[in-house]
């Protein structure tokens, strides 16, 4: 289609974050045709010169980019301008005003935020924690938890619970059947760490639970796609929350990403008025 934008991604690191710098842009605009072409680990102008030669067979290409060497920044955006080629820089003036502000220069090193340092050896502890506490299991510790998720089935919580992980929380989370499947120790201090509950609307569940099951080929379990046994199972963890004062979550129109706010939200809150 003519009117298809090539977007190119040129990065010097992993392009993680322009990747979702161009996701966040993209949501903005509902009649949008585009085609995306990554390149990370972009670090010569070797490299920079090959991608701007494959783009110019391209018509209406942007280039949107994140390399924090300066020289290599301004060549890049020198060499596209010779091609009338739109090209712009995500970080170069954020990181040109902390600077400033922080009266220091930057380091200029790429994939400065992947070393591994302390916060990195925290992030990949809280990822084993994570899947070790998953649907429930590990109930032994769960007290180390940063946060605990409890929900009844297809509300998210895994994804969640990972996505959280990869920000270096420890997140526990707990299929809700009944008051039976929450750990006695946590309906006796339900304070005890921040405890969240998550719910949707029933005919949401209907759908994904169907998808579930056709995924694991399972046909026999009806119990677990009838509307009001689902309908009877939201409305006694919704009581459950309420019983136990933690606060709730609907997760039937957000995204994980969206959920995960919505948590560290309320969990800032809570360590707020420990």
């Amino acid at each position: 289609m003519s009117n298809t934008y090539e977007i190119y991604l040129v990065s010097d690191s992993t392009g993680e974050t322009l990747e979702r710098i161009f996701l966040a842009i993209k949501a903005q605009f509902k009649n949008f045709n585009y085609k995306t072409h990554y390149f990370s680990f972009t670090r010569t102008e070797n490299q920079i010169l090959k991608i701007i030669e494959n783009s110019v067979k391209n018509k209406n290409s942007i280039f949107l980019y994140t390399i924090v060497d300066n020289k290599l920044a301004q060549f890049l955006s020198t060499e596209c301008n010779k091609k009338n080629i739109p090209c712009f820089g995500v970080l170069g003036d954020l990181i040109l005003t902390f600077s400033k502000l922080l009266n220091q220069e930057a380091s200029h090193i790429p994939s400065g935020q992947h070393v591994m340092n302390e916060d990195y050896y925290k992030k990949i502890e809280a990822i084993q924690f994570t899947m070790n506490h998953d649907d429930g299991n590990s109930l032994e510790d769960i007290g180390k938890s940063d946060i605990i998720l409890l929900g009844v089935s297809r509300t998210s919580k895994t994804p969640t619970s990972i996505y959280l992980a990869n920000k270096g929380m420890k997140i526990s989370n707990i299929p809700l059947i009944n008051e039976q499947s929450v750990p006695k120790s946590l309906k006796e201090k339900p304070n005890c760490t921040c405890i969240i509950g998550l719910t949707a609307e029933p005919d949401r569940l209907v759908d994904l639970r169907k998808n579930r099951m056709q995924s694991i080929k399972e046909n026999e379990n009806k119990n677990y796609i009838d509307f009001d046994k689902i309908k009877n199972e939201i409305e006694t963890s919704k009581k459950l929350f309420q019983k136990y004062n933690w606060p709730s979550i609907d997760v039937t129109r957000k995204s994980v990403e969206e959920t995960a706010a919505s948590i560290l939200k309320i969990h800032d809150i809570f360590n707020q008025n420990e």
